[in-house]
Order: C-alpha cells, then sequence, then structure tokens
C-alpha cells in the first residue's frame, strides 16, 4: 500500500481505504432541509387545500388566491413570493389528489364516445365563440365533428342525430360526460336521465354509459380527438353563411380526413372504422324529433320570451298563449292550432332580442301613419323609405301592401328593384310597383310555332284605308 501511495502520489489512508473497500455503489445522499420563510404558514395553507377536498373542483383554492389571502390576513408577517408559495401549493395538492395512475384499456368496435370543445368561427361575418360537438371511435381512432353556439340538449340531440344519419347506423355504446343535456341527478354510480335524452337513447337504441364525475381521463379517445379537430378542422377559424351547411361539409371533410393510417395499428383508419360500423346498430326507421316544444305567453306587442331572448311572433297573437318549437339553430314560433307564424335565428346570449317585421306588415298597411314610429321603418333600404315619405296615406297604404305581397312570394331585394325600376321611370305608385315586380319574375317563354306544311299558303294582303277615309268625309 506504501508503494502504491508512493506511485500514484494519493495518501496511504486513501489507498488503504479504496484496497479495503467492499461497497462501491454510489451513495444515496438524503435532501437536507432547509428552513423556509413559509413554514410558519404551511399548516394554514395545508387547512385551507383539506377543506377544498369537500368542495366542488370550480370553488377550491388556487395558488393566486391562497396568496392573496396570506397578505390579506397576515400583511406585516407575510413576506414570502408568490413563486414560493405557488411551488408548496403544486406539491401538495399532487399530494392530497394524487391517483394510482391508468390503465391501457383495448375498446371494442362499435362503441363512441362524446364530447364537446370550445372554437371560435365567423357566420355570415360575425364572430361567434362555439362548440364543436365530436363524436369518436376509439377502436379505429375515426371521428366526426359539429359546431353549434352553445352545449344545450337541443345541440347534443342534433348533433348526434346527424352523424348517425350520415353513418345510417348507431353504436352500440356511447359514453358521455355527467353534462346537464343528458343527466339531471348522480345517485353514485347511477344515473337519472332527463325525459328527452332517455326517449332519444331509447328511439336509437344505444347504451348510454357516463364516466365518474370529475375523470374526463376515462373517456381519453375523444378528449384527444377534440383537440385534434380543433387544430385540423377550425384552424384557421372556418368561415360561412349557413352553420347547417358547414356542419354536412365538415362531415364530408372528417371522411376525407380518415383516409390515413392509424396512429399503431398500421392501417387506414377508414379500414379500421368499417370494423366498428359492423357492430353497430341499424337506424330506426323514423328520425327522432330532435326539437324542444314549450309553450310561452305573447305580450302586449305580439312577442314571446325564450330563456332569456325576445323573439317577435305577430301582433295577431298579442296577449295569447303560442308554441315554441326551438332548435339548435332555430326557433320557430307557431299558434295553438300548430301553424307556423315565423322562424328565427336561435340567439345564444343573454337578454339579446330578435324582430321579423313580415307577420307585423297586414297591421302596418291597416295603421300606414304609424311606419314612422316602428322599427320596420329603419331597418328599410333608403329608396323605400325615400319614397314612402312622399306618399299620402292611401299611397303609403297601398305600398305597404304591395310589399307585403311582394314579401310574401319573393324578399326584399326584390322588392326594392321593383321599386327602383318605377322611380327611374316615373310610376312610381302601387299598381307601378306591383307591374314592375310581375315584370321582373314573370318567365316569359318565347316559341316559335312550327306550321304543318300541308296548311296552305295565303299571298300577302294589301290593305287599303281610302275607302274607309272617303267615307268619313261624307260623314264629316
Amino acid at each position: 500500500m506504501r508503494a502504491i501511495s508512493r506511485a500514484t502520489g494519493h495518501n496511504f489512508r486513501t489507498v488503504k481505504k479504496y484496497i479495503e473497500q467492499t461497497d462501491f455503489n454510489l451513495p444515496i445522499r438524503r435532501k437536507r432541509g432547509r428552513p423556509s420563510k413559509l413554514d410558519p404558514f404551511k399548516t394554514v395553507i395545508d387547512g385551507w387545500l383539506e377543506t377544498d377536498t369537500k368542495r366542488k373542483p370550480k370553488q377550491r383554492h388556487t395558488a393566486k388566491r391562497i396568496y392573496a389571502r396570506l397578505l390579506e390576513e397576515y400583511r406585516d408577517l407575510f413576506h414570502v413570493s408568490e413563486r414560493t408559495v405557488r411551488a408548496y401549493v403544486a406539491a401538495k395538492k399532487k399530494e392530497l389528489y394524487r391517483h394510482e395512475g391508468y390503465l391501457p384499456l383495448d375498446h371494442p368496435p362499435g362503441e363512441a364516445q362524446i364530447d364537446f370543445g370550445a372554437v371560435e368561427f365567423n357566420e355570415k361575418g360575425q364572430r361567434c365563440n362555439g362548440q364543436a360537438l365530436i363524436l369518436s371511435f376509439p377502436y379505429s381512432n375515426g371521428g366526426y365533428p359539429q359546431l353549434f353556439k352553445g352545449v344545450n340538449q337541443e345541440c347534443l340531440l342534433t348533433g348526434m342525430a346527424n352523424i348517425f344519419a350520415h353513418l345510417n347506423q348507431v353504436p352500440r355504446v356511447i359514453w358521455f360526460d355527467n353534462l346537464s343535456a343528458a343527466v339531471a341527478g348522480i345517485h353514485g354510480q347511477e344515473r337519472t336521465l332527463t325525459e328527452r335524452f332517455r326517449r332519444f337513447s331509447l328511439h336509437y337504441g344505444f347504451e348510454a354509459r357516463f364516466c365518474t364525475p370529475n375523470s374526463g381521463h376515462e373517456k381519453g379517445h375523444v378528449e384527444n380527438k377534440v383537440g385534434y379537430s380543433r387544430r385540423n378542422f377550425f384552424v384557421p377559424a372556418p368561415e360561412f353563411d349557413e352553420i347547417e351547411t358547414y356542419n354536412q361539409e365538415l362531415l364530408a371533410a372528417a371522411e376525407k380526413d380518415m383516409q390515413r393510417p392509424h396512429y399503431r395499428k398500421g392501417r387506414l383508419i377508414a379500414q379500421l372504422l368499417e370494423e366498428d360500423r359492423s357492430a353497430m346498430l341499424p337506424m330506426p326507421p323514423h328520425p327522432f324529433d330532435v326539437e324542444k316544444w314549450q309553450i310561452a305567453k305573447a305580450n302586449k306587442v305580439g312577442k314571446i320570451k325564450f330563456e332569456t331572448n325576445l323573439y317577435s311572433a305577430s301582433p295577431a297573437v298579442a296577449n295569447r298563449e303560442v308554441w315554441i318549437k326551438a332548435g339548435a339553430h332555430t326557433i320557430e314560433i307557431l299558434t295553438e292550432e300548430y301553424r307556423s307564424i315565423v322562424k328565427h335565428r336561435r340567439l345564444y346570449g343573454k337578454n339579446l332580442e330578435v324582430m321579423n317585421w313580415y307577420p307585423y306588415l297586414t297591421t302596418l298597411a291597416r295603421r300606414p301613419n304609424a311606419l314612422k314610429y316602428s322599427g320596420f321603418y329603419h331597418e328599410l333600404p333608403d329608396p323605400w323609405r325615400e319614397y314612402l315619405d312622399t306618399c299620402d296615406y292611401h299611397g303609403k297604404k297601398g305600398s305597404l301592401t304591395v310589399l307585403l305581397k311582394i314579401l310574401e312570394e319573393r324578399n326584399l331585394d326584390i322588392a326594392t328593384q321593383s321599386l327602383e325600376a318605377c322611380l327611374e321611370n316615373g310610376t312610381a305608385t302601387p299598381e307601378g310597383i306591383l307591374f314592375s315586380y310581375y315584370r321582373l319574375t314573370q318567365e316569359r317563354i318565347e316559341e316559335q310555332v312550327q306550321l304543318p306544311e300541308s296548311l296552305s299558303r295565303l299571298d300577302e294582303y294589301d290593305l287599303n284605308l281610302d275607302s274607309y277615309d272617303l267615307l268619313l268625309r261624307k260623314v264629316i
């Protein structure tokens, strides 16, 4: 050992230590806890977080809220950075809400999962914060999106019905969150379903299964598919005129997207989807009425309130009960005898109002002097406003009656074109506007008449009116 010490230059004790060493494992160095300024407040934070475990997730303390409370309640005693508080709260929450991990699952064909995800889009140039409903198939990794402006029951049922109709089949089992559109109450493992959702599931024959509350990972496939759809179908934000038409285009886009290999199975998603479909149920012979029917009472000016929004109906039903037929995209108002009065685009928001003046035109035509005090007057194009301002009582009454007739058959653009044609040639009267409308809209059929060969030809007749002139002179 001394010879080794002299040859290597290491101390004798060092050489002796390594020659006699029998355990060459790396030593485990335990972290030494250092005192922190947060230590006096950790028991307070722990108490708040432990109490939170009994509260709903959305009403639990965030790290930011805990930091703010400590500043408020301990003021001069609390001198800790927000970063330190955040680090401790994150570690404590992991300890309190730890889980045992996930198990890899093998999904059978014919099962589906469904969920909503927030997206933005532009309808007729107007920016909307909407929701994409995604129905995904874990076995094949296929999925179909549908776009809506809300997450109500009509949106859920409409989206599902659209996808079922496109497939012409129905998944045997569908996994859901405990969304209020489907679930009325939770009792342990049991679910009380809403009446319309229960009828919908019975109509199509699928089994509805629900995740454990606050356990979205139980339908992780659709959670991932929501993100995939948002990145691939809704970036950049789509622009369209009618959401119903765009939803049909989305179904076609989803079919095209499935012409790619499965991330693990190597085969095309479209091919695997056929195996999904072989395990699905057939479509029922009749579609399900997904609209919501509700009775309401119109106010004194013929408007009705649905949810928090106001929709025009007609002065003819003022202070009377009417039916509301509410769909995902439209609201139709009907009389008690189920005769349609007016149809609106459904409003998504609070305390909004929409007005369709067509049902009010009959009343305005009888009371033309009220026109200028109605909102309809300000919605009219400039040519109509300027023309009606020049009309007397009877002219205004007749013109509004003609306008009502044109709107019954066509639209305001055609009515304006008819009026402008009259204004150009100086025939702007109710009769002239109606004649101009007929001239613009009636089809002209120009057809040559084929005469038979057997018809005898007549010589050209030379007309001579001289004899009539002589006769007239004698009378004069």
